[in-house]
């Protein structure tokens, strides 16, 4: 059991965390990229993303594993993402910092979601069944793509200090 919940509980709380961030991040990031401040959106996606990350570390784990990697780092970017946001308000280089940071927390999230995706579903797993074939790299590259992409819109673009003071 884990925080009262049995394991399969326990992951499809997780699961559901992890859905909701991804949902939110691909709502609030974008519209954060094209210069639209989504303050609830954007919590929402930081804070169900955080709570993916941290309920990872709860699962019973005997050794470090590339998911145990994954999380430690994905930990490090979204305390630096809140620290821009909501210690800095995302002024100065606060802003640029939030932009960098919010985008590989999706990633990381979206990253994730295709390595389960290859791993579960059957159709995709007979494509890739040791996740080092053409189709998981193909889909990894162009979520990396996309990604390196939404994080230089949002960098460049993304919402400035006068905007996210307008619309809280």
């Amino acid at each position: 059991m884990i925080l009262g919940l049995t394991i399969s509980q326990f992951t499809t709380l997780h699961v559901v965390l992890s859905f909701i961030g991804i949902a939110a991040g691909l709502i609030a990031l974008p519209a954060f990229a094209a210069g639209r401040w989504m303050p609830r959106m954007t919590a929402l996606f930081l804070a169900t993303t955080t709570a993916t990350t941290l309920t990872s570390f709860l699962f019973p784990i005997s050794t470090f594993t590339p998911a145990l990697g994954v999380g430690i780092i994905s930990t490090a970017i979204l305390a630096v993402a809140l620290a821009a946001l909501y210690g800095y308000g995302l002024k100065g280089r606060a802003r640029p910092l939030y932009a960098i940071t919010a985008s590989i927390g999706l990633y990381l999230n979206l990253f994730v979601l295709i390595v389960q995706a290859f791993l579960k579903v059957p159709v995709l797993n007979d494509l890739a069944p040791n996740g080092s074939e053409p189709p998981f790299l193909a889909a990894q590259g162009a979520l990396l793509a996309v990604a390196i992409l939404l994080g230089r819109q949002a960098v460049r673009t993304g919402v400035g200090r006068n905007q996210r003071d307008q619309t809280l």
